[in-house]
């Protein structure tokens, strides 16, 4: 067997399978409004704060403003900061406790097989799949102790994955592979199977530790599993292959970074860096490919189109158009991924859906604002890759509780955001007729326009962004925060007034007022943290971040019920502890409070992770975070002497596996106040 040669890219703060920069329209940047809105100058003064208050503080529709004096306290952070740290273990503040639980291969369902290196692909589809992100607990009957716990995973690693793997030379994206380029097919199925998403039932013991339940809720939602297709995308042209000449259906959803909750209780998984998984030799790749990273390869991220046997539902990750029409390929299959998933976990026999009319890209979550009965459902979502763009659906349709259902998200109208330097911003339609989308400037109906969401926001001038991760709305003000995990555009000796940020690896974060309710078309922007060491971190008042508070590439977002803002970090594992992001130790989550700015950092994780994910019970007093990819940063010669960069969770010298962390105070109060 040999390693294939890796397929990568030059930006060093992008991790493993990230998509690379595919954006090449004229449209503004976020980073040169952001210079022109604030510039070097008022960031080292500290008037970040004033400029939040100009352009904040008099469009706070929704009840508590940022001053003092308010109805609704402020939250507290109650526990003592934690310093960084580089060691291969999990810690929390003094007054709490931590469970590491279900890692990846932790048995589920069927015959519950056992955790083994050699267990089948078969076997992968009954047990907790690999590299946890996302994630949202679902109480039964309003219990905080028993429930249906709901997560992503995105990815492998399949040196791990694979008892065949150990001994060879494997970096963090390599895999086992025949001299011929074939790959072993059972493999392969493992790969699949370890994507998409657990649905567990978890209780609390009289102990105070979780177990997984047996329940016929309990499935595994993989990169094999039969999804229908609604929304303006489905039955169209577009989406016609050989397993559903109708255009009706597909097979599986990859690449499941975070999630979102509807207001109707059922679950979204979003489909990130989907694209790297599809190989193409047609010598022209038209843009609902070529926009999202495609390119004329006969690679794919794990080669699975070339696995041994060709069965048809691996060889479907060849893109060629290798028939007469779509309906003998799979020409069409990338038009199929790129969407939320909706899966409803209280309904063991429901089948999947893909919501084309929230977009298609680089889906990192969905968050939905509040619903009003009688008034319209909207959600925002970001497109995580460099320079791509924020964007918001608003439905047709008013929600009304009592009947409530997914395809509210069918008929709407998608958005995608534009910053204006003096704060203000605008959603612009991605619809027919609107903006230039016509016939002529070649969009030639709404489902065009969604498979090509991302041509159809360059067309309509969107403020390209650093990376928009994950998004949070505040319960009680109703702002909205995005993560902008980092940006590395510029280069030392460039730096100027306009832009005092060269190789910006920090990143930051942002939020927004909408004018009058989530549905309106302008709002009113600024910066809530810059992120950052000693000398370049600022948070809300425009003050430097102490070292109970330096962070760096924000990814992961939350806002609990009391509005304290949770931050997780996903610096990639290439840089991870060295140079300039030596200082910030291994990846971490941090409080926040909207109000004053105050940061504290609550967890750090062990080597070689990111922290992802995070969930509630009802009475805030168990939280779940994910930790993904431990000993990643293990490099091929390492990995061949099985010296690796971390054991977590089981120490020793296990293999290191994804795994949730069950987080609770010893005295049983709420986590966090």
């Amino acid at each position: 067997m040999k390693q294939p040669q890796y397929i990568g890219t030059t930006d060093p703060t992008l991790a493993a399978g990230d998509e690379p920069a595919s954006n090449v329209s004229p449209n503004a940047y976020f980073g040169d409004i952001l210079d022109a809105r604030v510039s070097r100058r008022a960031l080292l003064r500290g008037s970040l704060a004033a400029a939040m208050a100009g352009a904040m503080a008099t469009t706070l529709p929704f009840g508590r403003v940022l001053a003092a004096g308010t109805d609704v306290p402020a939250p507290s952070l109650g526990f003592k900061a934690i310093p960084v740290s580089a060691a291969d273990s999990v810690v929390v503040p003094e007054g709490y406790r931590v469970q590491a639980f279900i890692p990846w291969g932790t048995p589920i369902s069927g015959d519950m097989p056992a955790f083994s290196l050699d267990t089948s692909g078969e076997d992968q589809a009954q047990q907790i799949g690999s590299h946890h992100d996302g994630m949202h607990f679902f109480p039964l009957d309003g219990s905080s102790r028993d429930g249906l716990l709901v997560l992503n995973h995105e990815y492998v690693e399949p040196r791990y994955l694979h008892g065949a793997a150990r001994g060879l030379a494997l970096d963090s994206e390599g895999f086992p592979q025949h001299e011929d380029g074939s790959r072993d097919r059972d493999q392969v199925l493992k790969e699949l199977n370890a994507h998409g998403v657990s649905i567990v039932r978890v209780r609390q013991g009289a102990d105070g530790h979780w177990q997984v339940v047996e329940d016929a809720h309990n499935r595994r939602i993989t990169g094999l599993t039969p999804m229908r297709l609604a929304g303006p995308v489905a039955g169209t042209e577009h989406v016609v292959t050989k397993f559903s000449p109708d255009g009706s259906m597909t097979r599986g959803t990859l690449n499941n970074c975070s999630s979102g909750v509807t207001p109707w209780n059922t679950y979204l998984t979003a489909e990130e860096n989907w694209a790297g998984y599809f190989a193409n030799e047609d010598p022209e790749i038209d843009r609902r490919q070529a926009r999202y990273g495609i390119q004329t390869r006969d690679t794919g991220r794990y080669q699975w189109h070339r696995a041994a046997g060709g069965a048809d539902e691996t060889r479907r990750f060849d893109a060629s158009s290798r028939g007469a029409s779509a309906r003998e390929d799979y020409r069409n299959e990338p038009h199929a991924f790129g969407y939320m998933v909706e899966i409803d976990p209280m309904d063991p026999q429901s089948t999947p859906v893909k919501r084309t009319h929230l977009g298609r890209f680089a889906h990192e979550g969905v968050i939905f604002a509040p619903a009003v009965e009688g008034q319209p459902v909207v959600c925002y979502s970001g497109d995580d890759s460099r320079f791509e763009y924020i964007y918001k659906f608003v439905s047709a349709r008013p929600f009304h509780a009592a009947s409530a259902d997914g395809s509210l998200l069918d008929e709407g109208t998608l958005y995608v955001a534009r910053f204006n330097e003096d704060g203000s911003g605008e959603w612009l339609a991605l619809a027919p007729g609107k903006h230039g989308l016509t016939p002529e400037n070649g969009f030639t109906d709404l489902a065009d326009i969604l498979v090509n969401t991302r041509s159809a926001a360059d067309h309509v001038g969107a403020t390209k962004m650093d990376r928009p991760e994950w998004g949070a709305v505040d319960p009680v003000t109703g702002q909205v925060y995005f993560t902008l995990t980092n940006n590395t555009r510029r280069e030392p000796g460039q730096e100027d007034a306009a832009n005092p940020r060269s190789d910006n690896g920090f990143g930051h974060i942002i939020r927004w007022q909408e004018d009058g309710s989530h549905a309106g078309t302008r709002f009113a922007w600024d910066l809530f943290m810059l992120g950052g060491d000693r000398e370049h971190g600022r948070n809300l008042a425009g003050d430097t971040l102490s070292e109970d508070a330096i962070f760096a590439s924000p990814d992961g977002l939350w806002i609990d019920p009391d509005c304290r803002v949770w931050i997780q970090t996903d610096i990639s594992e290439s840089v991870m502890n060295n140079g300039i992001f030596d200082v910030f130790g291994n990846n971490q989550m941090l409080a926040a409070n909207p109000e004053t700015g105050e940061i504290k950092r609550f967890l750090t994780g062990p080597v070689g992770q990111e922290i992802t994910g995070i969930a509630m019970t009802p009475d805030q007093r168990t939280m779940f975070v994910n930790v993904q990819h431990p000993g990643a940063t293990t490099d091929a010669e390492a990995f061949a002497a099985g010296d690796f960069a971390s054991h977590w969770p089981e120490g020793g010298d296990a293999i290191p596996r994804s795994a949730t962390l069950v987080i609770t105070r010893e005295d049983g109060g709420i986590v966090g106040a």
